[in-house]
């Protein structure tokens, strides 16, 4: 067995995610023949089965994908039925709190606001399912919006937007963006407790 050949296999399908990937895919990505691709998924799937490993290789029609043990399904269903793990970082909420007001607005525009990139809190944003894509706009570059979700107001006990403290208290295009931030979440907080 080509160790190389099975690495890239491996780290094919882990990249293509829940999609998988077919067999006449991987045979066109890693240029190999047929057999030895077959030899490399029946290797994996062997030594996913026989090892304490939380995946498995299963094949779904002609597509090939690593998938969770069954065993574990309870387990899984509780980090699904809770998108907001471990809290928020500061990055996060001064960007939370910047999309709240100013929605629909841009990556670039909350970039902006911030004075720094905000790439990696919208992304925990998204997984957390706090804010949403809303559009995008027109023209060139066709930027998406984003924008608060239900959830966002569900889970801080909001009716809508207009629930939200209000701007004259929290000046989100000053100097002090991490102090309003703060006081915004306090009020919300305390909204929660009532």
């Amino acid at each position: 067995m080509n160790a190389e050949l099975l690495v890239k296999v491996e780290g094919l399908l882990f990249v293509v995610g829940d999609e998988g990937i077919s067999l006449a895919e991987l045979k066109s990505l890693i240029e190999s023949e047929e057999e030895d691709i077959l030899a490399c998924l029946e290797q994996l799937k062997q030594d996913m089965n026989q090892t304490n490993r939380g995946i498995r290789l299963a094949r779904l029609g002609n597509r090939y994908r690593l998938t969770t043990k069954v065993e574990h399904a309870d387990l899984y269903k509780k980090l699904a039925a809770s998108p907001i793990q471990g809290g928020l970082s500061r990055a996060a909420l001064e960007t939370l709190a910047i999309i709240a007001y100013k929605q629909p607005i841009t990556r670039i525009e909350i970039d902006d606001i911030r004075g720094v990139k905000s790439d990696k809190a919208i992304q925990s944003l998204l997984s957390k399912l706090l804010i949403e894509e809303q559009g995008r706009v027109s023209g060139t570059g066709r930027a998406i919006l984003f924008g608060t979700t239900r959830y966002f107001l569900d889970h801080f006990n909001l009716e809508s937007l207009e629930d939200l403290p209000s701007l004259a208290e929290l000046d989100l295009t000053s100097d002090r963006v991490e102090e309003d931030t703060d006081l915004f979440f306090e009020q919300l907080h305390h909204l929660e407790e009532e």
